[in-house]
Parts: C-alpha cells; structure tokens; sequence
C-alpha cells in the first residue's frame, strides 16, 4: 500500500470515528423519541390474542363446517345442545426481521426536512421492534449479531448495534444476503435509489424462501422535487463525485420523471415478489409509517404467509 492509500484509509477512518461520534451520542434522544412513536401507535390497538396451534387455551367458539374432528371439546360440547371448538392462543415459531439503512446517502436531509433520513429510519425500526416486542413476537435485526429475542429490552442492544457496528458494516446500503427461516416476515427500510436490478439480485436472497416482505423507502422531501434555484454543487454523499449545475430549475422535470420512475420501479418489483412497498417522507409524522407497517404485518397473518397478526 503505497502513502496516498495509507492517507486515504486513515482519512476513511477518521471520518468513520466521527460519524460513529455524532450517532453515538444521539443514541438516547434516538431511543426517546423511538420509545415515543412506538407509545402513540400502540395508543387504541387491540391486543393480539387469536386462534393458532399453541398449548395455552384461549377460547370456545361454535363448530362450523369444516373444523378437524379432533379439535372439538367433547366436554365443553356435553353440557349443551351445541358442538364446541376449543381454540387455542397462536405460538410464533418465525422471527420477525427488521433492517435499518445505515450508509452515508441516509444523512441527508435538507431545508424542508427537520431530520436526516439514517435517524428517520432509525426511530421507525427500533419503534417498530418495540411494538412487535410488547406484543410477544420474536425480532431479530437483520445483518447484526444480536439473537432474535421476545424481551422488551432487546431495543437497547438493538440500538447500540446500529449505533456502533452496525455503521461501520453499513456497506453498499442494502441488506445482506440472507436465508431466512421459511415464512418468515421482513421489513427494510432506506432509501433505495440504487438501480433496480442492484436492489432486486439483493432482495431475491431474503425471499426465497416464501418470507413475506415490506420495503419502506425513506425519502427527504427535497428528493423527489428538487427544490433549487440557480447554481448549486451536488455532492455523491456515498462517494467522491461531484456536480455543478448552473440552472438547477432547468433540470427539475426531467428530474422529477426519473425518481418517479425509479418508484415505480421498485413498486413493481415488490409487487412481483408478493411484497409491499410503502413510501414515507421524513417531514410526515413517523407514527404513519409505522401504522401502515403494523397494519401490513397484520395483513401476512391474515393470508396465512406470517405467524402473527393483529
């Protein structure tokens, strides 16, 4: 390694420490707010008892046509005229995986936005994890070394994961290569303005194996419309390039069409792939997405493909 690369790495370092710092020490403000968005979306939910192939009893309910012999209650049957099923709490025997975007392109975040998308991504993956873990699921983070856990207090670890290691394996912005347990569920949530077919050999990975997926792509506002005027330098914020532009106005539709394109895009690609894709921006409130998510996760119960539901 010659002396300009020897430079170049520890130049990469030191910026990587510095980076590491300034997450670091908005980790508790990070964990609060979490804690807050996970609070107000819990706020009005039902509980989540339901029907499943557990020990632990949970109900009685009329026999309907259909039902396996075997699951009627004979006793419970005895003493009335009608014929009793005897329904049992569900055991989630899958992980539900979460992934957060942790790479340079999610600090952005311009004057329309009053957070950075890496801290957006942030509070709605570990509020998420909060509310599936008050809810007695089993989450695991996708990429990290922490086991998947069923305790409340598994947010913590989580959080200093991607505060520490987890940004400095934060990598190309995607998830890892993976083979997840069959049936199980997934949500990933970055930017994803890598081009398609990166995103798709990615992805094809994880659900392989029947797991159910939702991709959330967090988007500053000014992302989607270019809010600029006259001359500006654009910087590759995973990267060395840069642009300057001296009508930034003059590039606006052409812009515009190409990140809508891009969407539409990666709409159609988890469509095929029986995913959902859901789109927030970091100047909507945080508790949107995240009821959106719970709804969707609700929904892999409801068609069979998860082993959890609302």
């Amino acid at each position: 390694m010659g002396s300009s690369d020897r430079q170049a790495a520890k130049a990469q370092a030191h910026g990587l420490r510095e980076r590491a710092e300034v997450l670091a020490a908005a980790f508790p403000a990070l964990m609060v707010e979490a804690d807050r968005v996970a609070q107000t979306a819990a706020h009005g939910l039902h509980g989540r008892r339901r029907a499943g192939t557990g020990e632990s009893f949970w109900q009685y309910r009329r026999y309907r046509d259909g039902d396996p012999a075997s699951s009627i209650d004979w006793r419970r049957s005895a003493r009335s005229e009608k014929i009793y099923i005897r329904e049992n709490e569900w055991e989630a025997a899958n992980s539900v995986w979460l992934w957060c975007d942790l790479s340079n392109s999610m600090e952005f975040h311009s004057h329309l936005s009053d957070i950075s998308k890496r801290d957006r991504a942030i509070v709605l993956t570990l509020a998420l994890a909060g509310l599936l873990l008050r809810g007695g699921e089993r989450v695991g983070l996708l990429g990290s070394d922490i086991p998947p856990s069923i305790h409340r207090y598994a947010v913590r670890p989580m959080a200093r994961w991607m505060t520490d290691t987890g940004l400095e394996n934060a990598g190309d912005g995607l998830p890892p290569e993976a083979r997840l347990q069959r049936f199980s569920s997934c949500v990933l949530i970055g930017d994803f303005l890598q081009p398609i077919d990166t995103i798709a050999a990615r992805l094809a990975s994880i659900a392989a194996r029947d797991v159910s997926g939702h991709l959330v792509q967090v988007l500053d506002p000014a992302e989607e419309t270019l809010p600029y005027e006259g001359r500006k330098e654009f910087a590759e914020m995973n990267g060395p390039l840069k642009l300057t532009i001296g009508r930034v106005e003059g590039l606006r539709g052409d812009y515009q069409k190409k990140i809508e394109d891009h969407k539409a895009q990666l709409s159609a690609l988890t469509r095929r792939m029986g995913w959902t894709f859901t789109l927030h921006h970091t100047d909507n409130a945080p508790q949107q997405a995240l009821l959106a998510l719970y709804g969707m996760l609700s929904g892999d119960f409801a068609s069979g493909r998860a082993n959890w539901g609302a």
